[in-house]
This record gives C-alpha cells, structure tokens and sequence, in this order.
C-alpha cells in the first residue's frame, strides 16, 4: 500500500511538472493593415516584435500576425482591441481619431519641417500625456508611434501645384472628419472611403485622387490607377501601436518589459524603413510611372494658408483648445532648441 501511494505521489509530481513545462503560451494577436511583405515597414516591424518577445519570454508568450487587415478594417480593429478580441495592432491615425478624438490634432497640416521635428514631439511630454489620456478613456494602451509617411495627394488627372489646381477633384480620406475639413479647405472634395476599399474606388473612378505616403501608395499599388502626384507633404501621419491595457496588465513584469522593449526595436524598424521611402519619393513613384510633382516653399505656403487655420478652427471647436496649444508648445519648444 506505501508503494503504490509512493508510486502515486510520484506520478503526480511529474504529471504536475510536465503541465507547467508544457503550459499553453499567452497568445497575442497582432494586426495590422499592409501587405505580408518584409518590403512592408508595418510587417518588417511585427515579424520584428514576434521574433523578439517569443526570444525574451522563452516561448512564454506566442505572437500570431494577420497582416493586410484580415482581422479587419480600422474600426473593426480598434474595436477588437477596445473589447480585448485582439491583443494588439498597428493602426493609422485616422480611426483613431474617430475614437478618441485629440488624436485628430496629429492631423494640423504643415505642422512639422521634418522627421527629426515630429519623432521628437511625439516622443516627448507631449505625446506621454496624449496617450496617458488615451489609455484613460478607451482602455486602450499606446506604446508609441511610428510613421505612416508623409502624405502627399495623388490623382488621376492632372499635376497639382496649388490649391486652385484642387477645385472640382473628388479626393478620398481617411474615415474620420479632420480629414475631410483638409480636403474641403483646398477646394476639393472629400470622400471617406476604408483602406481595404481604396484601390477599388480608384480603380472604378469614385473618386479622382486620394493622400497617403509613398509607403502606402507602393504597398496597395496605388500608383495604377494614379498617375500624377504632388509631394506637398500635408501631414506626417502616424501609426500606433497598441496593446488592450487589461491584456497587458495581465503580463507578469517580466512579459511586459519585453512587450515594451520589443516595441521600441519594432518602431524604429517601422520608422526608419519609411522614412527611407519618403526620402526618396521622387526616385520611387516615378519609377512607377507616376509624373512627380515637387512643391516650393512658397507653393506649399499657399496650401498651409489655407488648410492650417480651417483644419485648426474644426479641431478647436471638437476637442476645445488644450490640446492644439499643447502642440503647439511642443513644436516651438523643439525650434527653439
């Protein structure tokens, strides 16, 4: 009777020792919008992430991406993240905005100078107290943000080189307001249509042209059914990267260390694979066929003219006057440096 309890003991331990080595990973679902390709910033960088928090958590967490918005489209997503259904995803500032509204003041039009400028402020005091207050209100975490180009607008019909040249255009935006009141300052105008959906739209002529980076423009191929493009650079878009805040709270410190310092490899992938893009427009979208038409300074001040003050006035009046000044104040204090 003592060796058969003996025996049972016994293998119970190792039953138990064997469940906890062989103890399912934590999962996280990781999606994002552009296409599975390592050309792809957004995919270079989660293949990055998934590579990196497998190595530190010793297989202890398990990152499964779905890239080219299999998951689902921007609100689809944010809304699976909100919900914790997804565990974490890249996505580009316009459905955010559309949830979390002061994110729509990322969108001020000719804002930044450059990469230098805007990485800076949105690394910075200013961009900790935007997502603190984002993580507050949507339960969702920002761990940082990445670039999703500077944005330029393309068409279908003619080269543009102020806003006069806008007037009569049909242009798709990103599923949020900010971004139609951009267009509508210009004298276009304006028509949401979701990502997925947008080549489709050019392709069947529901709208004439469109804005994005050059990252974009190649990854969705957009240059085929465009063939001039103007490299004003309206706006530095961004991609965030976010975590459900109850899933990472669940983490052990350890996990979330690594889910953190993963990120930072993962963004300055991101970032520095699209920055290279929109560094060489020129050379990219004209080896695509498209006729390349660059911007002056004083040109582009014609645009900032009017698109600076209307887009301002919209977003005041949406989400009041803190936040613009605390951009504001962000800008100038990096330019006085």
């Amino acid at each position: 009777m003592k060796l058969l309890s003996r025996f049972l003991t016994a293998t119970t331990a190792v039953a138990l020792m064997a469940g906890v080595a062989h103890a399912a990973p934590k999962v996280i679902k990781y999606a994002h919008f552009q296409a599975a390709s390592l050309d792809a910033p957004k995919h270079a960088a989660a293949l990055a992430f998934k590579g990196c928090v497998e190595g530190k958590t010793g297989g202890g967490i398990e990152v499964q991406v779905f890239p080219a918005s299999q998951l689902g489209g921007g609100p689809e997503t944010i809304e699976g993240l909100q919900l914790g259904s997804i565990q974490m995803a890249v996505v580009h500032d316009g459905p955010i905005s559309a949830v979390y509204k002061p994110f729509a003041v990322l969108a001020l039009p000719y804002l930044f100078d450059d990469q230098a400028m805007a990485w800076s402020v949105v690394d910075g005091p200013f961009g900790d107290e935007l997502f603190e207050d984002m993580r507050d209100k949507t339960g969702i975490r920002v761990f940082g943000l990445a670039d999703n180009g500077i944005r330029n607008f393309t068409n279908a019909k003619k080269p543009i080189s102020s806003p006069a040249d806008m007037e009569g255009m049909k242009i798709r935006v990103m599923t949020a307001p900010v971004w139609v009141k951009l267009v509508e300052s210009l004298g276009a105008s304006a028509t949401p249509v979701p990502w997925p959906e947008l080549p489709g739209a050019l392709q069947q002529g529901v709208v004439d042209g469109q804005e994005n980076g050059v990252t974009n423009i190649v990854d969705a191929s957009l240059y085929q059914h465009q063939s001039h493009v103007s490299l004003d650079g309206h706006v530095y878009s961004w991609h965030a990267y976010m975590m459900n805040d109850d899933f990472f709270n669940s983490l052990t410190p350890d996990e979330q260390k690594a889910v953190e310092q993963c990120v930072e490899i993962a963004k300055t992938i991101h970032r520095g694979m699209t920055a290279a893009q929109d560094a060489n427009a020129t050379t990219i979208l004209a080896d695509k066929g498209m006729t390349v038409t660059p911007l002056t300074p004083d040109q582009k001040a014609e645009f900032r003219k009017l698109a600076q003050p209307a887009v301002r006035e919209w977003i005041v009046g949406e989400i009041g006057e803190d936040w613009p000044a605390k951009l504001g104040a962000a800008v100038d204090a990096y330019r006085s440096q």
